[in-house]
């Protein structure tokens, strides 16, 4: 090869190394290209890494809110709840022991459960002691001088006397003197709930009941009074029913300042359709305001049209004492006043670590047996009819033993 050099003249040389040096500018090309190419693959290789990881994260989120919107769709109404995806996990860890005691308490109660439905299979309802019996005695037929009696069978069935339409008719009589001289007497009529009307108490009150406990509407109990021979009309029903709540607006009256001067109250809001009085057919939202006292087993029901905190003042505006609530920002604002002991309920705090099973099943699990040996107390105390007072001052002494 060096022999064959040296015999090139001067321009093969050069030619010679032109194109050495064009086939080592492709070679360094090829490897140039072949190093990006690597690199591009590593670079897709990772980028896909990446894709893959995040489409985990999103393929477990989707997971849970499928499994979230089929447990409102499908579950319990009580356990129908949506799933905040800003919760934090629980500072605490589940022992192997504490563990153990929720599979076994688990075990106990389908156990429980399953014999108890064995045993006392309901079979077919006893009637109630309190209706009246029409006993209905039937001997067998034929000949039974020669024949003893030697027990005998009792079927019992339930029956109905459909209500009925009466008059019920006063009739006052008249007194005068003998003499012809002073005045006359006659005895007033009772007291009625529409003076100078003649629809009586029980017919109000059954047509009060029927619209608003069974849902009948008005023209519908028209068409029965019909039926039934009577005539009445809309506009005169529809007074009677006015006047009725006329009256029991003193009621109500009295029921809402029954319920503030209580110490403890429980109070919470739904929505309900109210008719559009502007628009036919069309509707708005109102809400129900709902407080209970749970000592005297009182429930006022107050209707306002919004959800904000001036609702709330003509119940709780001069409220003192303890008030039991979820975690709604209203009353939160009431709890601000200091004549206001904000309680909260434990029922709320249960269903966040209900919903937080699907996320961390050990440590919601503990905390939710630590909520049902608080509703163990809650029984025993009920089974023990204990007073306010009785279940207030034990507790600290039965939670350090049960727990």
């Amino acid at each position: 090869m060096k022999k064959g050099l040296k015999n090139l003249s001067k321009s093969a040389l050069i030619a010679l190394l032109e194109k050495s040096q064009i086939t080592i500018e492709k070679q360094q090309a090829h490897l140039i290209q072949k190093g990006e190419n690597e690199f591009r693959l590593q670079s897709d290789k990772e980028r896909l890494q990446v894709e893959k990881a995040h489409l985990k994260v999103e393929k477990t989120y989707l997971e849970a809110q499928i499994a979230e919107l089929r447990r409102m769709r499908f579950g319990q109404s009580r356990e129908r709840f949506i799933v905040n995806p800003e919760q934090m996990l629980l500072p605490f860890a589940v022992v192997p022991e504490i563990k153990e005691q929720q599979q076994e308490a688990v075990q106990q109660t389908i156990t429980y459960t399953r014999d108890k439905q064995k045993k006392n299979h309901p079979g077919r309802v006893a009637l109630p002691d309190h209706l009246p019996v029409e006993e209905i005695e039937i001997y067998p037929e034929g000949d039974l001088s020669n024949m003893r009696c030697i027990g005998k069978e009792i079927t019992e069935e339930l029956e109905r006397i459909p209500a009925k339409l009466y008059i019920k008719r006063y009739i006052r009589y008249k007194y005068a003197p003998k003499s012809g001289e002073g005045e006359h007497l006659i005895a007033s009529l009772p007291e009625r709930v529409i003076n100078k009307g003649i629809p009586g108490a029980g017919l109000l009150a059954g047509i009060l009941e029927d619209k608003y406990v069974e849902h009948l509407p008005l023209d519908r109990q028209l068409k029965r009074f019909k039926k039934e021979g009577v005539k009445i009309s809309p506009s005169t029903i529809n007074n009677w029913v006015k006047k009725c709540a006329e009256k029991l607006l003193i009621l109500y009256q009295n029921l809402i300042d029954d319920i503030q001067d209580k110490g403890y109250l429980q109070a919470d809001e739904t929505t309900l359709k109210v008719l559009d009085s502007r628009k036919k057919g069309a509707t708005h939202q109102g809400y129900f305001w709902v407080y209970h006292d749970p000592i005297e087993r009182m429930v006022l029901f107050d209707y306002q049209s919004s959800r904000g905190y001036k609702s709330t003042e003509c119940i709780l505006g001069d409220f003192k004492g303890y008030l039991q609530s979820d975690g709604y920002s209203v009353y939160a604002k009431i709890a601000k006043n200091s004549q206001v002991t904000p309680v909260a309920c434990w029922a709320h705090v249960r269903r966040e670590f209900k919903d937080a099973i699907s996320n961390d099943k050990a440590r919601a699990e503990k905390a939710l047996v630590y909520i049902q040996q608080l509703y163990a107390i809650e029984r025993q105390a009920r089974k023990k009819e204990m007073t306010p007072a009785q279940r207030k001052e034990p507790v600290s002494n039965r939670i350090g033993g049960m727990l």
